[in-house]
């Protein structure tokens, strides 16, 4: 208690106040916005005064712990390195940084306990992570909401061709979270019934239709070999329509890194969606890569376009701060 009393009034003498205590305890603490059913928000600030960069200038990474599907965010500020649970908001687990306990021995140590680096689409989660002053202190705000009650529904569904499972729900699933996922088994439908039950399950995630003449061509069920010939040369030249001229970078990506995508196009078709995916690969990384990435690519093609959305980014910091 007379620790307690000590720092009170340290704190009161030096200029602060009451308020600026509170904000030092509600700081650098995962708390649980919302939960339901379907979706588990989560929201922390975090201080980033001296945050210090990780590993190739990143200031935090995500860590994943599939054995209790626990999301984390990893962040260093000074002689240590600090991992937040989301899934688990009260968990917080440190780690020594100092000459001898560096980058490699954070992972391993992070590896014992069951944590491994990952994106968070890859594992049922959305994060956005923005610049704020949060009562006067800079701080890291981020938004987590963990998606994957939702996404093992959809996934079933889709997997068993089988729309009543989702038919009731309301909660909107993001597309990134499912949409390669869907794209999957779309391709492996074989009957109008498997179809049907896909588009329901489309329209219920705002996904983009495939080309209908490519849904035909599935649904024709014939036993003479030369039919079943043309249909999967058909069925090839649609899917090559399709991710040529209306696929995402991410699906597009997807698709190429199959190996039976490779054995089904032909030589041109192949290096043309080749070409098409670092075009995709390009627009994404203007759009949505980090200033680092970014800078690191202009240093390398010298394209004034880069340097366009490099300063754009510096300015949008510069504002934020």
């Amino acid at each position: 208690m007379q620790k307690i009393l000590l720092v009170l009034f340290i704190f009161l003498i030096s200029g602060c106040s009451i308020d600026g205590l509170i904000v030092w305890g509600e700081i650098n603490k995962v708390q649980v916005v919302k939960q339901n059913t379907y979706i588990k928000h989560y929201r922390a600030y975090f201080q980033r005064t001296h945050l210090q960069s990780i590993r190739h200038g990143k200031k935090y990474l995500y860590f994943y712990n599939k054995k209790t599907r626990d999301l984390a965010i990893l962040l260093h500020p000074k002689n240590k390195y600090m991992l937040y649970s989301f899934s688990h908001p009260n968990t917080v687990i440190k780690i020594p940084s100092d000459r001898k306990h560096g980058y490699y021995h954070m992972i391993k140590v992070l590896k014992r306990k069951g944590y491994r680096i990952t994106s968070p689409h890859a594992v049922g989660y959305t994060v956005k992570i923005s610049l704020r002053r949060y009562k006067k202190v800079k701080t890291l705000l981020v938004e987590v909401k963990n998606y994957q009650y939702l996404q093992d529904v959809y996934k079933k569904a889709i997997k068993t061709y089988n729309a009543g499972k989702i038919r009731n729900i309301k909660t909107r699933l993001p597309k990134v979270l499912i949409e390669s996922y869907y794209k999957r088994y779309k391709a492996r439908a074989s009957t109008e019934e498997q179809i049907n039950q896909l588009n329901i399950i489309a329209r219920k995630l705002h996904l983009q239709q495939s080309v209908s003449s490519k849904e035909e061509i599935i649904q024709k069920e014939n036993t003479q070999s030369q039919t079943s010939i043309d249909t999967k040369e058909n069925t090839t030249k649609e899917l090559y329509s399709y991710y040529l001229n209306h696929a995402s970078y991410y699906e597009l990506n997807n698709y190429l890194s199959a190996s039976e995508s490779k054995n089904a196009l032909s030589y041109t078709q192949y290096h043309t969606l080749k070409r098409k995916n670092s075009q995709l690969q390009e627009e994404d990384l203007l759009q949505n890569g980090s200033l680092e990435k970014l800078i690191t690519a202009y240093k390398n093609n010298k394209d004034p376009r880069y340097k366009s959305k490099i300063m754009q980014r510096i300015k949008e910091i510069q504002k934020n701060k």
